[in-house]
């Protein structure tokens, strides 16, 4: 069947329009399909979370990690100083801490410890944070956060009465604290650690950074 003069005219003026949007489907799909990460229903609360960089940073990353964990331990001293350098220093990302429970009572006292600290002495949390993490042994060496241990830890980076520090862990009085952290872990599924969100995107591969980069950069160029 041949097309009209004017049905031609309308096909030609009408193609280049498909042929546009074409392009911009397969761009989204291509976008989509790089993303180094799963998304999830919401982005984690941070409000009362510790918390590193400007309130307003238009990206927000949240680290789910334990204490007791080497794999979290390296995220810190390889992950983290690149991240801050590069876009918590800038201005550009925001990174908060979610305690995590998976090593049982000693990821429970280490976090009670941390939430004491951040309830007391919050410009001191992230010396403290980074220290306790410092203390954790290369090797599997039986229990070694003790009280003893968070009491020296705590003498070393903050200002904290470390009387009151012993006795508020003995007593678990920020137990409602590592409870809501517990709370977000079984909420966000999280199944291993560190686990790290960006806007609402869990990365497939948290101690990859040039995927973590690559995100964010994605984040701020849809911000």
């Amino acid at each position: 069947m041949k097309r009209s003069k004017n049905q031609s005219s309308k096909f030609l003026i009408a193609l280049p329009l498909i042929i546009i949007a074409m392009i911009s489907l397969l761009i989204i799909v291509n976008k989509e399909s790089q993303k180094p990460g799963s998304d999830m229903a919401s982005h984690p609360p941070i409000e009362n979370q510790p918390t590193i960089g400007q309130a307003d940073a238009p990206v927000s990353i949240v680290e789910f990690g334990d204490f007791l964990c080497p794999a979290c331990k390296s995220w810190g001293e390889y992950i983290y100083p690149e991240l801050k350098k590069d876009y918590i220093d800038t201005g550009l990302v925001k990174l908060s801490y979610v305690n995590v429970l998976f090593h049982g009572e000693e990821s429970i006292l280490a976090s009670l410890a941390a939430e004491e600290v951040y309830k007391n002495d919050p410009q001191a949390y992230w010396d403290f944070h980074k220290k306790l993490f410092s203390e954790q042994p290369e090797e599997h060496v039986g229990q070694w956060v003790t009280i003893e241990k968070i009491l020296e830890v705590a003498e070393a980076t903050t200002n904290i009465d470390l009387q009151q520090l012993e006795d508020d862990l003995i007593e678990k009085s920020t137990m409602d604290e590592v409870s809501i952290d517990d709370n977000l872990v079984k909420e966000y599924e999280v199944e291993m650690t560190p686990s790290v969100i960006i806007n609402g995107v869990m990365m497939d591969n948290p101690m990859d950074y040039d995927a973590i980069k690559k995100l964010i950069e994605q984040q701020l160029e849809d911000n």
